[in-house]
């Protein structure tokens, strides 16, 4: 029997002109859009360059990824579900990746507001085949919350905040951001830090190894921001809080679990705030993550041990560092070799992510694929 897939990671595009047509004439300023100019293809506002990429240099242009009906439309989607194997999802934005960069707290908050409706509106018909994952707005942790108990109103089980905490807002070992946890854990909703967000640039290097070095470099992102929730106390003080890093790859869990409860122990007289709980069980308890080909994680899943217990995989469906359109291939190789048992594979493909968000797990697709 086929078992249940689930991708912990997978994006949706947006309309191209949604933030343009729906923020108010005052907001349109602020409205993130894609313009070409020249040779690049802009990503940012009327004012302000977020993101610049030169056509044509990219896998997405010779796939035709970012063209892909599944992308934009769900008889489209499904269809490229079925080729992939992948029962259910939660889906990402495409532009609203880059929302955290606007650097106006109106615009920001009306921003996410836009996206969360149009999302309900896209995906909402399909409960059991997809997770529709809210934007939250940080620059004012008022308009956090409210958007958090808007977004329960409408029934959602994840909402984002940036892997990364922008300038200008505190940062993830701040006392101020436990009122934003708390409500998270009492509604039930999971934070999910999406690799990239929150940064002014995701280029942190330009010589000899930069493409290898940019994207490597966004599992340290999630490393630290791990050590400011763990160490700082904001989730020890806040357990029904979850919060899932995604596309950092899970390994790094077990090293950053295992180095802090070092620390917690051999300094201290050093460690403020005093933790309820090993840094090790307050990930094992609240932290999940998920990765492409990450196969260490798995070891130290099937081992027991702690910081491994949450992890999830993923197709980060259509980019090219993921793994489409070769999913099913990429789901079997990941187990090729290593002494897994059925149940610990079972929860890494689909029964992690289903707890996580409230998804009842269901084999929508087929066995195999008809040659």
């Amino acid at each position: 029997m086929k078992p249940f897939i689930f991708s912990a990671d997978s994006h949706i595009m947006e309309p191209a002109t949604l933030f343009q047509d729906n923020l108010p004439d005052s907001m349109k300023k602020h409205a993130i859009h894609v313009r070409k100019e020249g040779e690049y293809l802009i990503t940012g506002t009327e004012e302000k360059t977020i993101y610049r990429l030169r056509v044509g240099q990219h896998r997405e242009k010779a796939l035709g990824d970012a063209q892909r009906k599944g992308i934009r439309e769900i008889p489209g989607r499904l269809e490229d579900m079925e080729l992939e194997g992948i029962d259910s999802e939660i889906c990402f934005p495409s532009l609203g990746l880059w929302m955290y960069a606007i650097g106006d707290a109106d615009a920001e908050a009306e921003s996410c507001k836009i996206y969360n409706d149009w999302n309900n509106e896209f995906l909402g018909d399909h409960p059991n085949r997809f997770v529709r994952c809210g934007m939250l707005p940080v620059l004012d942790f008022d308009n956090t919350k409210a958007e958090l108990k808007r977004l329960n109103e409408m029934g959602y089980t994840a909402a984002m905040l940036p892997a990364v905490s922008p300038e200008g807002i505190p940062n993830y070992n701040s006392e101020e951001w436990d009122s934003v946890f708390a409500l998270a854990g009492k509604l039930g909703i999971v934070f999910v830090l999406h690799t990239g967000t929150g940064l002014a640039s995701v280029v942190h290097e330009r010589g000899p190894g930069a493409a290898i070095i940019n994207y490597s470099n966004q599992a340290c992102d999630a490393i630290n921001t791990c050590q400011y929730l763990v160490a700082g106390g904001v989730l020890d003080r806040n357990p029904e809080a979850k919060v899932a890093f995604i596309e950092s790859g899970a390994s790094w869990l077990v090293a950053i679990a295992e180095r802090m409860d070092e620390v917690s122990v051999a300094h201290a007289n050093f460690v403020r705030p005093d933790l309820s709980r090993p840094p090790s069980q307050i990930i094992d308890d609240q932290i999940w993550a998920s990765f492409q080909h990450d196969r260490a994680c798995i070891v130290a899943a099937a081992a027991g041990l702690p910081g491994a217990r949450n992890v999830m995989w993923g197709s980060d469906y259509p980019h090219a560092e993921g793994t489409f359109p070769i999913s099913r291939q990429i789901q079997r190789e990941l187990f090729d070799g290593l002494d897994v048992g059925e149940q610990v594979k079972a929860d890494i493909l689909g029964l992690n992510a289903a707890r996580l968000f409230k998804v009842e797990p269901e084999v929508h697709t087929a066995e195999a694929i008809a040659a």
